[in-house]
C-alpha cells in the first residue's frame, strides 16, 4: 500500500501561474505529479544522503509515469 502525505503550502502567485501553464500544456503531468517530481529533485540536490534512495526512486518514476515504488 503506497501512503500519500498532503501539503499545504504557499507560493508566489508567479510560480502558480507558470504551474498551471505548464498543466495546462502538458496533460500527462498534474499537480501531484510535478510535486513529487519537484521536491524529490530538491532533495537529491540538496544532498540527501541518509543511505536512503527514495528521493532518487520516487523522481524518476514520476519522471517516466511509473506508480511509485516502495522502498522496503
Amino acid at each position: 500500500m503506497q501512503i500519500s502525505v498532503s501539503i499545504l503550502a504557499e507560493i508566489p502567485e508567479e510560480l502558480h501561474d507558470s504551474l498551471k501553464g505548464f498543466l495546462e500544456t502538458h496533460p500527462n503531468w498534474d499537480q501531484d505529479r510535478l510535486y513529487a517530481a519537484a521536491l524529490s529533485l530538491f532533495l537529491l540536490q540538496n544532498g540527501h544522503t541518509r543511505g536512503d534512495q527514495t528521493p532518487s526512486r520516487v523522481y524518476l518514476d514520476t519522471l517516466f509515469d511509473a506508480p511509485v515504488s516502495r522502498v522496503h
